[in-house]
C-alpha cells in the first residue's frame, strides 16, 4: 500500500481467491475509462440481426404472393432474418394445411437465398416460420449481375432442330417456342 501511495496510484485486488491474494498497482479511474471506451467501440462494431415480419393469408392472390416474396428477398439480401406469419380467420382454421403448403412453396422459391431457421408451427390462429439468409447471400446481393435475373440461354444450349424437325437458326427461342407452342 505504501508503494501505491508513493506513486499516487491505486492498489487494486485482482484475484482475492488466490493464496496470498493478488493485487496490482494501477490508476483505477483510467482503467475504468479505457474499459468503457473499449466496450462502446465493441457495441458500435457489433452487427445487429434484424427480424423483419411478413404476414400473409392462406388464400393469397398469386400477384400478392409474388410481391410479398419480393419483399422477403430484399430483406434477406439486406441480411435480415424474416418471420413469415400465415394468419387464419374463422373456418380457415380447419384447413391449416393450406398455410403449410404456402410456407413450403415459399421455402422452395427462396432456397438459394435463405435457410429455414424455425420450421412452421401453429401458434393459436397463426402459423409462423422464420427464414435466415444463407452465408453466401450477402456477397451475391452486392454484385450487379445478381439482380438482373436469369441469364439468357446461349445458342449452344438450344437444340439444332425445331419441334417439327426443321433446321433452326442459332438465335435463342422465345418462351412460347421453348414450351412447344408457336407464336401465331
Amino acid at each position: 500500500m505504501q508503494r501505491a501511495q508513493d506513486l499516487d496510484l491505486d492498489l487494486v485486488e485482482v484475484a482475492p481467491q488466490a493464496d496470498p491474494p493478488v493485487c496490482r498497482i494501477m490508476d483505477y479511474g483510467k482503467f475504468k475509462y479505457e474499459r468503457d471506451v473499449r466496450q462502446k467501440e465493441a457495441r458500435k462494431r457489433q452487427v445487429r440481426v434484424e427480424v423483419k415480419e411478413m404476414k400473409m393469408r392462406p388464400k393469397i392472390d398469386p400477384h400478392d404472393y409474388a410481391t410479398k416474396k419480393g419483399h422477403i428477398e430484399r430483406f434477406l439480401k439486406q441480411g435480415a432474418r424474416v418471420k413469415v406469419t400465415i394468419m387464419f380467420r374463422g373456418r380457415e382454421m380447419a384447413h391449416t394445411e393450406l398455410g403449410r403448403k404456402l410456407l413450403d412453396r415459399l421455402t422452395e422459391d427462396l432456397k438459394e437465398l435463405a435457410t429455414v431457421d424455425a420450421y412452421p408451427k401453429l401458434d393459436g390462429r397463426n402459423m409462423i416460420m422464420v427464414v435466415a439468409p444463407t452465408r453466401r447471400a450477402a456477397p451475391k446481393a452486392s454484385s450487379p449481375a445478381a439482380s438482373t435475373g436469369p441469364a439468357e440461354p446461349t445458342p449452344e444450349a438450344e437444340p439444332a432442330e425445331g419441334a417439327n424437325g426443321e433446321a433452326r437458326a442459332s438465335e435463342p427461342a422465345t418462351v412460347g417456342e421453348r414450351a412447344g407452342e408457336s407464336e401465331t
